[in-house]
């Protein structure tokens, strides 16, 4: 029997179920996207803050795809419906949740006391809408406030704290991240550093994915001489500006209290912009543009994150 008559007579042989069963069990990928929030800040050229827009102003656009906007709301207001499936979001979205990692390794003996002055003033001066929560870090991250709207726990929290051992900023901020994308609605993570990471175990391309999936934008306050750690330097420039967030260089107390009160004056200041995504196919990295219509909309400078990966389930 040649072998091509062999081939024939197994695949008789062979149910043809079986034949479609087996083509059955190529994998299928669900992609779970229910809604993207993007925290946007408006400047002009001179860097002050371009305030009274309106939802019309924007155009946003995922991999070229234009989006309608379902939810809209200005510097922290009360948050508006534009959209049937977005009219039960306003409640949610209101306020933001604000997660404070401070470095307490053996970095910042020094400028301990000015550092907890500047995060005290801080907590003080964020919206009372707003829920705020205290992390610490040095080898080990320590939940020191969970997220409350009550100030007191959070400043006797932070009095309470007290430095040594190693740094480990990376696997801090990711498990930080993974407790703020728990939280609903708009949250923020704002990171006080003092020195260089020398313990963490995950890097800081992990804590970007992480961070740029979930939409939670970070701002990071250094005291150490970046210039002189190129290194560090690159890694908080990619982390704050593909989230949407701003890097702080403080060489003193007095910088460290401006540039929390740069933090504070720009979470006062956001647009809130949400959509639920229209199709698309793409399984990986989703780019996100926001632009600006109308009249003299060019001059202005739009600030917010660069995309983000969908949740991708493969069945």
């Amino acid at each position: 029997m040649s072998r091509v008559m062999a081939a024939l007579l197994l695949l008789a042989l062979v149910p043809a179920g079986a034949l479609v069963q087996e083509r059955s069990r190529e994998p299928v990928y669900r992609i779970e996207v229910d809604l993207v929030l993007l925290n946007v800040a408006v400047t002009d050229r001179g860097g002050h803050y371009v305030r009274s827009l309106r939802p019309n102003d924007f155009r946003i656009f995922e991999d070229g795809i234009p989006q309608k906007l379902a939810v809209f709301s200005e510097g922290g207001g009360i948050p508006e419906s534009l959209a049937e499936a977005g009219r039960d979001l306003p409640k949610l979205l209101s306020g933001s949740n604000v997660f404070i990692l401070f470095d307490t390794s053996n970095y910042i003996y020094r400028g301990f006391v000015h550092a907890q002055d500047a995060i005290a003033e801080f907590l003080r001066g964020i919206d009372v809408q707003d829920s705020v929560a205290l992390y610490s870090f040095s080898r080990n991250l320590l939940r020191a406030c969970p997220l409350t709207t009550e100030r007191r726990k959070a400043l006797l929290g932070l009095r309470q704290l007290v430095a040594g051992d190693d740094t480990s900023l990376y696997n801090a901020l990711l498990l930080t991240l993974q407790d703020a994308a728990k939280a609903p609605g708009r949250k923020v993570v704002v990171v006080f550093s003092n020195g260089p990471d020398n313990a963490s175990m995950v890097s800081p391309e992990a804590v970007r994915e992480l961070a740029e999936t979930e939409g939670i934008p970070i701002y990071i306050i250094s005291t150490q001489d970046l210039e002189k750690d190129q290194i560090t330097s690159v890694a908080f420039r990619r982390l704050t500006a593909r989230t949407g967030g701003r890097s702080y260089n403080a060489r003193n107390w007095r910088h460290e209290s401006e540039a929390f009160r740069s933090i504070r004056e720009d979470l006062d200041n956001m647009y809130l912009l949400s959509y639920y995504p229209a199709p698309n196919a793409n399984l990986g990295w989703r780019r996100i543009s926001v632009e600006l219509g109308g009249e003299n909309m060019s001059r202005y400078r739009i600030r917010t994150r660069s995309g983000y990966r969908p949740r991708v389930r493969l069945e």
